[in-house]
């Protein structure tokens, strides 16, 4: 009988274990964070939409540029401008900027949030959001 596939080390197994252990922590945490920063997204003037469930740690946030969001993204400090999922680093990346995206709206952000403080968070989303908002509008 042939059996195909591989085989997690004890390390691999170790690791996965380990953070299996956390796991309900660091999604509740992560949530928390969301929720708040949805709140104040939401209230931000340089944002003009917010998309977000009401669960889970995935929140996309319209700007009213794809330059806008682009200068948001380069300004941030803490988050990491990336296109990662899910890790316990807020990470943060403007979606219209691959070929095929053109059903993205252009200012259009994913925001991954992570385990930070959920304040620091905001000072950081909150002066790049300042920064993004200076940019000169994209011409129609």
């Amino acid at each position: 009988r042939l059996v195909n596939g591989s085989t997690p080390g004890s390390l691999e197994a170790f690791l996965a274990l380990r953070g299996l252990r956390t796991l309900p922590l660091r999604i509740e945490r992560m949530q928390e964070n969301a929720r708040e920063l949805v709140r104040r997204l939401r209230a931000h003037a340089a944002v003009a939409e917010v998309r977000y469930p009401g669960f889970g740690a995935m929140v996309a946030f319209v700007m009213r540029s794809g330059d806008a969001a682009d200068a948001a993204c380069r300004a941030v400090r803490l988050i990491v401008p990336a296109t990662s999922l899910g890790g316990v680093e807020t990470t943060m990346e403007r979606r219209q900027k691959y070929a095929g995206d053109a059903h993205v709206p252009a200012g259009l952000v994913r925001l991954s949030v992570g385990i930070e403080n959920v304040e620091d968070l905001w000072a950081d989303l909150e002066q790049a959001l300042t920064q993004g908002g200076r940019a000169p509008l994209s011409p129609p």
